[in-house]
């Protein structure tokens, strides 16, 4: 159901959050200038922009982490001075996040009240699960109080977080990528719930890289670009085109820049693969100049047959052939050896050694390569190497001696994919490659990846974004709960085909 339009009811005249003229700068960088922001009661309000466009700035101020320089925020049409996230919390507003802050050794009902300080010096546990259930029935939630938090879905935890907010009177709620874990069933019973607190008269501010999220569920798009304010309409005024050139300052030709590539002999070839407990009956090949993507939702273990492809968790079972000779893969070493690289889902934990520089992170695979006989680092080879890289995938830094971990997202994706691609593979396989980066960044990566198909690179494409999967993939494998459903080719690769797939049901195709 497409949530966009549903009107605000019986919305006043006086918002429930009002923000004027906010100025901060840090340093040399003016975060924010003068932006201006207006939330209604039952409002779902979209603010878009990229990584850097001072989204985060502001709801660190409108939650009272920072100060602004200037500027004036209003509350039910109080001028109000927010000094802190108590302050923030007493005010009505609240904010979720892309992944969910509560106490996994607590059960649902414990972290739904934590914040509350007016419960008595004796917990009446009666009184508290009843309590928690009567804001989960309020929600639309069927979840089991009692239940550790620990043992719940990505998607149930922000239920409850969702729940804590409402049980504090939130009547400003701020949604920071809520769905960028999210699986597209999980989307909509998220989805579910926005619509039951805008009828509730909760005035929410959207934040989401995913363009299409926020034409089915907003009433109203704002646009930030490098800490201005630059648009704001109602969403059946705004397009996707007009958003993308807004939030970036030009027009990209084309989000999914596919080109048209000659495919070349088959490079992997997986018959049977299978890892107990994990996938089972995978079979697929890759060819030159390929991109095979893999669909499904969370949970369906794409992730698993990549790792076992890297040899990280190594499969059990199956053959795997690379050029024509089988192989059985144990070790991230042996999967380089044979030309296999790897670009994890998560750049920060797996894929980064976020406090050293970026010449450091990209030499780190193939250090070999950047030592004399003595051991001793090539320091000026290396430093060329990462130059080389910073001018191939425009990596935007003032230097490669950069730490990365202040790189935005996109410029530390594109250092992920420089380590790996220096180890010159000839199968690339990309894991979520973007994941929690901004659109015009997105586009940049679907380029890159682009262009290396077009050297004869076979490339595994795994993604959530199903755009993308459908954009970039010249064939589509589509799993669930670790069983391959469907490859899909061409025409046959729809929206509805790689869903009905997805959810476990036969795909009729031509």
């Amino acid at each position: 159901m497409n949530l966009s339009n549903t009107q605000p009811l019986n919305a006043p005249t006086v918002p429930t959050l009002e923000i004027s003229g906010i100025s901060k700068r840090f340093a040399g960088t003016q975060a924010l200038d003068k932006v201006a922001l207006v939330l209604n009661p039952g409002e779902v309000h979209a603010l878009l922009g990229e990584n850097g466009a001072g989204k985060s700035t502001l709801i660190k101020i409108v939650t009272g982490m920072y100060k602004p320089d200037e500027g004036e925020i209003l509350v039910e049409g109080n001028p109000v001075q927010i000094e802190n996230a108590i302050q923030a919390q007493r005010l009505g507003i609240a904010a979720i996040y892309q992944e969910p802050r509560i106490f996994p050794d607590l059960n649902v009902a414990e972290n739904i009240f934590i914040a509350h300080s007016n419960r008595g010096k004796v917990l009446h546990w009666r009184k508290l699960y009843s309590d928690a259930e009567a804001v989960m029935e309020k929600l639309g939630v069927k979840l089991d109080v009692r239940s550790q938090a620990r043992d719940l879905t990505l998607a149930m935890q922000q239920s409850v977080e969702i729940a804590k907010a409402i049980s504090l009177n939130a009547r400003v709620l701020i949604m920071d990528e809520p769905t960028a874990s999210l699986s597209a069933h999980e989307v909509k019973q998220l989805f579910t719930l926005v619509n039951a607190l805008r009828n509730q008269g909760v005035a929410i501010l959207f934040i989401s890289h995913r363009i299409e999220e926020v034409f089915e569920i907003a009433d109203r798009v704002t646009i930030f670009r490098d800490g201005k304010r630059i648009s704001t309409a109602p969403v059946s005024q705004v397009t996707p085109e007009s958003a993308i050139r807004d939030m970036v300052g030009r027009t990209l030709d084309t989000l999914f820049p596919k080109r048209d590539v000659a495919i070349g002999e088959t490079l992997l070839s997986v018959k049977n693969l299978s890892k107990e407990g994990a996938f089972s009956n995978i079979n697929f090949e890759i060819k030159r100049g390929e991109i095979v993507g893999f669909a499904g939702l969370v949970g369906a273990r794409r992730t698993d047959v990549a790792l076992a492809l890297f040899g990280i968790a190594p499969a059990d079972g199956g053959e795997v052939q690379l050029n024509g000779q089988p192989h059985k893969i144990i070790s991230p070493q042996q999967a380089m050896s044979l030309g296999i690289a790897y670009v994890p889902e998560d750049r920060h934990e797996q894929g980064l050694v976020l406090p050293m520089s970026i010449i450091a992170n990209i030499s780190l695979p193939t250090l070999s390569q950047f030592l004399t006989g003595f051991g001793l680092i090539k320091s000026q080879k290396e430093a060329s190497t990462a130059e080389d890289y910073r001018k191939r995938l425009s990596i935007r830094t003032p230097s490669v001696a950069l730490e990365v971990s202040k790189l935005s997202g996109g410029n530390q994706q594109k250092v992920v994919i420089s380590k790996w691609l220096n180890a010159k593979p000839s199968l690339l396989i990309l894991d979520e490659p973007t994941r929690g980066i901004d659109v015009g960044a997105k586009a940049e990566v679907h380029s890159i990846i682009s262009e290396l198909a077009t050297q004869g690179i076979g490339i595994m494409l795994i993604s959530s974004d199903l755009p993308e999967v459908l954009g970039m993939s010249d064939r589509i494998v589509v799993m669930r709960e670790g069983r391959q459903m469907a490859m899909l080719t061409g025409p046959e690769a729809t929206q509805e085909t790689v869903m009905t797939a997805a959810m476990g049901q036969i795909v009729e195709t031509v």
